[in-house]
């Protein structure tokens, strides 16, 4: 948010240089990112810097508030005219110059009032307005078209107050100083509009700051100084505004406060300098005074507005005195807003409507029918309050957001409704002319809850360790406008409408302590050792293993991504590969989600394969080889199954993607090997060695998304917990990652977790040396090489300690649909050093074990 310092200065007396202000608000919490000054020098404070964009300082003498008398034709150039501007000299400047909004006064005499404007003399510095590039130049005198000119009136581009360069600056008035005195003609221009504007970040739990006010108020607080609030006053000299316009709210919970004001034979024309001016500093285009009325509330007191053309109400109502409805829309109903989109309602969209139908988006935007134009007399304006929940959604639902909507999705208290409507009011009323209808329709259906919060002093060093007294706390919480009541050490504090961030009982508490803080300096806050009890440690067995699998999929080389957790069910449906079976990918039905903010973030996802290979395709433009993982939560609604309380199911899953280079090419090798199926198979042993599970089998697998022919199932203890292997070819293709094999693991990681047993069975050194052994056998080509050891394995008994397989052959000495498998076994035992004669008993157990379980032959 844009905040003037000159703005600032209105509600509270500021005696410290900007950059220190900026470094206060800052620590109580309003991060200034950014400091622009507008004319005036830079003020520095040491230690403290803030970005600061590339500013014009005026010169004090050259650069100066100026009054034009008249405006004479240019006697050669019909798109020039010369301006007559008292600059406070001797004699009045002639300044040519070809600004439109000086053309209606052209050739009709003295001027009288004057207008006034920005006057630069020779040799001043300013913007160049005609490029488009920020570029500085110093005024010469020079001849326009036969008539010398040295000096020249500004526009705010010129100046460096904003990019509008349509037309010099003009006030139909001089502007007033602090005290309300006109400026003469030749004061400063640094005096009359210099200023610093602060960008302050607000995060949404700092509602109560989306306000010029909102930031006074702390900066009242931060210095110890008095606040002064605008005047809520109004002059009512119209007809009573009872009969005149009515109320009706349909759904208080959505509307919980709605109030109106009315004026009458107003003029629609262009707002006054000032507030011009001001309404840009905030980063806001001006429209018409009424228009500008409405947005200079919200910034300035942070209540949204909206002003009806009251004559459009009333034909709308065939002349009758219009209801103002607020409800939930009907079946069908559209409404065009003032950005002139026809918009589609949602069935908890909040409107303001009438008898004949929609008006406006409650709390956001406005419709354009009932839109105020040059020819409006009669205001109708309006100042409510609406659930912030609600606001939120539905700004996301129609993708619409406004100033107003930004405050109300925040959260605005009803309280600010009947101070907007008046300061709206009274202000259009002296800027436009007209009568105020005597009275506001107020209709508060819902009145919001008085919070009291009992804070005894004692909590304050109980949550801090800085030791405060009642009074000291109470000092704090009275600047911060908090009202407070006393029982000894105990404060009972009523909260103040504005403070909608505060919570009661021991939330409340913890508020008030953080106020305190904010008020007294973090950094205040000493280092203390905790004094409580320290809280009895449980361990978080799920979080432990989680974490132990990520260090052993760190230390086998593999990196760590996080992806969104959205997706599309047709990005999803691409890992199923065609003529396979999907429920291995897609579970269940998908969680959809309501207000997605963009078209590919539609469903939350049931695979963590889609979005990791999105990534994986990314980050191949930038390396050779891309080894990752990601553990996370996958989330669906089992088909046919009731859940608990109707919620989805959030499994954990693990999964893996290698491809490309096995590590970066070097000068020894050119073409760096590519990741293979037995890489990503020594990376699926390690995590299961790490995590020390037993009864490991691996099979062929069925997974859709994997090639059929390279691709494995881990089961563990018969529990399948995952698949691993080459992604399919037309899954590559529809990821565009089929120049190069992918491998893909993809694991169930609760069940993985929930296999790992809390202790495991170790075993020292061996002190006797082994026995190795050789053994191959030619099998059927359909028996799974797993099948075969685990038979080995059963008929070996204690002795036997392991068994790799080797070698895998199919050659003209094996039978067609047949082929040998060759085996290295491993006979240990810390007993004793084995002989030959025990270790022939059991290769012989081995032989017939094969033989007689899987007709294996065993080879010579």
């Amino acid at each position: 948010m844009q905040i003037p310092l000159s703005w600032l200065k209105e509600f509270v007396d500021i005696d410290i240089p900007v950059e220190l202000l900026a470094e206060k608000l800052t620590k109580a919490g309003l991060e200034v990112s950014e400091l622009r000054y507008i004319g005036v020098p830079q003020q520095t404070v040491e230690g403290v810097r803030y970005p600061v964009s590339d500013h014009l300082v005026w010169d004090r003498e050259k650069l100066l508030l100026g009054a034009i008398r008249e405006v004479k034709p240019h006697p050669d150039a019909d798109r020039l005219v010369l301006a007559m501007v008292d600059y406070g000299g001797a004699e009045p400047e002639q300044c040519v110059t070809g600004a439109p909004n000086l053309f209606e006064y052209r050739g009709k005499g003295e001027i009288n009032p004057p207008l006034w404007t920005a006057f630069a003399a020779e040799g001043a510095e300013v913007w160049d307005g005609h490029s488009d590039e920020p570029k500085r130049m110093i005024l010469k005198g020079k001849p326009l078209r036969g008539i010398h000119n040295k000096s020249m009136v500004c526009s705010e581009k010129e100046l460096g107050i904003s990019d509008e360069h349509e037309g010099v600056i003009l006030m139909h008035s001089a502007p007033n100083n602090a005290s309300g005195q006109p400026y003469a003609a030749g004061t400063p221009l640094q005096d009359v509009f210099g200023d610093v504007v602060l960008t302050v970040e607000l995060t949404p739990n700092l509602a109560r700051a989306y306000s010029v006010l909102g930031v006074a108020r702390e900066v009242a607080a931060i210095l110890d100084k008095p606040l002064r609030e605008p005047s809520y006053e109004v002059v009512m000299e119209g007809a009573e505004i009872a009969g005149q316009a009515g109320i009706e709210i349909q759904v208080p919970e959505l509307n919980p406060r709605f109030t109106l004001a009315l004026l009458r034979d107003t003029e629609v024309k262009p707002s006054p300098e000032w507030l011009q001016h001001r309404l840009r500093l905030c980063g806001q285009r001006p429209i018409n005074n009424i228009v500008d009325v409405t947005n200079y509330i919200t910034f300035e007191i942070g209540q949204p507005l909206h002003a009806f053309d009251y004559d459009k109400l009333k034909a709308r109502a065939n002349g009758a005195a219009p209801t103002i409805i607020t409800r939930l829309p009907n079946a069908g109903e559209t409404l065009e807003t003032l950005d002139e989109v026809k918009r589609e309602l949602h069935a908890e969209n909040i409107l303001v409507c009438d008898t004949e139908g929609v008006l406006s988006l409650g709390g956001i935007i406005g419709g354009a029918e009932t839109e105020i134009g040059p020819e409006t007399k009669n205001v109708l304006l309006e100042a409510a309050n609406w659930n912030f929940i609600n606001i939120r959604r539905t700004m996301q639902q129609q993708k619409v957001f406004t100033d107003a909507g930004v405050r109300f999705s925040r959260g605005v208290h009803p309280a600010q409704a009947e101070r907007g409507v008046k300061r709206g009011i009274e202000l259009m009323r002296q800027i436009g002319g007209g009568q105020v209808a005597q009275g506001i329709i107020d209709e508060y259906p819902l009145p919001a809850e008085e919070v009291k919060v009992e804070l005894p002093a004692s909590e304050v060093e109980r949550l801090t360790g800085m030791a405060m007294t009642a009074d000291q706390i109470e000092g704090i919480l009275k600047r911060l406008e908090f009202n407070i009541q006393r029982s000894g050490d105990t404060l009972h504090v009523t909260v103040p409408p504005h403070r909608m961030d505060i919570g009661t009982g021991v939330i409340g508490q913890a508020d008030l302590v953080e106020e305190v803080m904010r008020i007294v300096g973090y950094d205040e806050i000493p280092m203390t050792i905790m004094d409580d009890a320290m809280p009895e440690q449980w361990a978080n067995v799920a979080l432990e293993r989680e974490e132990r699998t990520r260090d052993l999929m760190v230390a086998l080389g593999l990196r760590e991504n996080i992806t969104y957790r959205f997706t599309t069910q047709q990005q999803e449906k691409a890992l199923i590969a065609p003529g396979a079976a999907g429920h291995a990918v897609i579970p269940g039905q998908y969680v959809e989600i309501a207000n997605p903010i963009s078209p590919e973030k539609s469903v939350m996802r049931q695979s963590l394969l889609a979005n990791l290979l999105e990534v994986t395709r990314a980050n191949l433009r930038y390396q050779q080889g891309v080894h990752v993982f990601e553990i996370g939560s996958v989330y669906y609604y089992p088909q046919g199954e009731e859940t608990p309380e109707g919620l989805p199911l959030e499994p954990r899953r693990l999964s893996i993607i290698m491809t490309g280079a096995r590590q970066p090419s070097d000068w020894l090798e050119s073409e760096p090997r590519t990741v293979d199926f037995f890489d990503l198979k020594g990376v699926v042993e390690g995590l299961l060695d790490g995590l020390h599970l037993d009864n490991v089998q691996v099979m062929r697998s069925q997974h859709p998304s994997l090639h059929p022919g390279r691709s494995a199932q881990v089961s563990v203890n018969e529990n399948v917990v995952g698949d691993f292997g080459e992604l399919h070819p037309v899954v590559a293709a529809a990821f565009e990652l089929d120049e190069q094999p992918v491998m893909v693991a993809d694991f169930d990681l609760d069940l993985l977790l929930a296999l790992v047993q809390p202790m495991y069975r170790v075993r020292s050194l061996p002190i006797t040396p082994a026995v190795l052994e050789d053994l191959s056998m030619v099998v059927s080509e359909d028996l799974p090489a797993a099948e075969v050891e685990k038979v080995i394995w059963q008929a070996g008994g204690a002795l036997l300690k392991d068994v790799r397989l080797f070698d895998v052959y199919r050659g003209p000495s094996v039978a067609e649909g047949h082929k040998s498998l060759a085996y290295s076994l491993t006979y240990q035992t810390d007993e004793r050093t084995l002989n030959d004669k025990e270790v022939a008993a059991v290769r012989k157990k081995i032989m017939k074990s094969v033989e007689a379980r899987l007709g294996a032959k065993v080879r010579s």
